[in-house]
């Protein structure tokens, strides 16, 4: 059972989306709220496995939502469900800590998709972001941005983890163990002075 909260101020939303869980196998909504500020007093004690966090909410944001969560809470997975799709804020919130991010206008068999990838540790994006993210990326290795903290292969990796693709997916991908990804991302960690992957894809596609 995968265990879900919404954090939307948009109330016609946030019921749609709770009855839409509710009635899906294999999956629960524990919770709904209408506030960043609500979200922090209760989410922690709801355990839920993923929360969908809206960004745009009267009083705290969801972004800043999302980083306090994240030290309440380093393994409960976030996905960003919002409008906005400008990149200052895409990289706001993976910076935060999100851990996927999706536009409001996606289909419900999407959005299910989408937390059941985020739960199994994908990094879910809508299409047009997972463009963006992949888009600055580019650039910015075209443009010799590269962090030469960062080997080839730790690069690579990074490459990987920028797409959304899950461990054995880049694994596949590099023709390496999934023990070997792991030890590359740790040492990424280190180096780039973060703790999550988002964090890591954040800093690193950040100008």
């Amino acid at each position: 059972m995968i265990t879900v909260s919404i954090v939307d101020d948009e109330k016609e939303l946030r019921n749609s989306i709770q009855t839409f869980v509710n009635g899906q196998p294999g999956f629960r909504c524990v919770s709904a709220y209408s506030s960043a500020e609500a979200a922090l007093q209760g989410v922690p004690a709801d355990k839920a496995d993923v929360v969908l966090m809206d960004i745009n909410m009267e009083g705290m944001s969801g972004i800043e939502c999302v980083a306090r969560l994240k030290a309440l809470m380093p393994e409960t997975q976030v996905l960003m469900l919002t409008v906005y799709e400008d990149t200052d804020q895409i990289f706001q919130a993976l910076s935060a800590g999100a851990n996927g991010y999706l536009l409001k206008r996606l289909s419900p068999s999407k959005l299910l998709n989408a937390i059941r990838d985020v739960h199994g540790g994908g990094s879910p994006m809508s299409s047009s972001i997972a463009r963006k993210v992949v888009g600055h990326f580019q650039n910015k290795v075209q443009a010799g941005g590269k962090n030469t903290q960062l080997s080839p292969r730790e690069e690579a990796v990074l490459d990987g983890l920028a797409k959304g693709l899950i461990y054995k997916q880049i694994a596949d991908q590099l023709g390496i163990s999934i023990d070997t990804i792991r030890t590359h991302i740790k040492h990424i960690y280190a180096k780039l002075h973060v703790q999550t992957r988002t964090q890591a894809v954040a800093k690193y596609l950040r100008p």
